[in-house]
């Protein structure tokens, strides 16, 4: 089970002003509906393409057990708490000896609890994601997450919409991430 933090806002700096660009809109009177459809664009971009977008926290539970296990949030940029989860009882830091965390070279996170003691669940606290911030993400994946956000705001009260262009997809999917397991 993963639980990202939401987006910050600030981390969305200039998408809006690209989506108003996009959308030929020179007022200000739908910034905070931009806002909100750029913010849902990225977590739909994300889902399709199977890993996080813009960096941010991640809460991660996964089974105390003894070997490795991959983690499901990727990219993973630091993995900064582990914590034992018993059945009873308050949640208690594992000491470090008795757990073995790494990031491999396609920045996928890894856990083996060697020790789990009362655990029988571990929560981990890390961080997730491809670039830190808007600006940081690669220009067709910031146009696809803009053409995501403009069919949205486009067809915001059509009961007819027959979804976003296929164009979308096209740009999102050299980055889309497959697992065979």
């Amino acid at each position: 089970m993963i639980e990202p933090s939401p987006i910050p806002g600030a981390s969305l700096a200039g998408a809006r002003d690209e989506a108003k660009a996009y959308l030929r809109i020179e007022h200000d009177a739908e910034d905070a509906l931009l806002d909100r459809l750029l913010a849902e664009a990225v977590v739909m971009a994300e889902a399709f393409t199977a890993q996080m977008l813009i960096s941010r926290d991640v809460v991660e539970v996964r089974s105390a057990g003894s070997g490795w296990q991959r983690l499901s949030a990727t990219p993973v940029r630091a993995i900064t708490m582990v914590q034992g989860l018993p059945v009873d009882g308050a949640p208690f830091v594992l000491p470090v000896g008795d757990y073995a965390i790494d990031i491999d070279s396609n920045a996928d996170g890894w856990l083996r609890v060697a020790n789990p003691g009362a655990a029988g669940r571990v929560r981990m606290l890390l961080v997730a994601g491809l670039a830190p911030d808007w600006a940081g993400l690669p220009e067709p994946l910031r146009l696809g997450i803009l053409r995501l956000a403009a069919h949205s705001h486009a067809h915001r009260d059509a009961a007819d919409d027959a979804g976003p262009p296929a164009a979308v997809a096209a740009l999102l999917r050299p980055w889309r991430r497959m697992r065979l397991s």
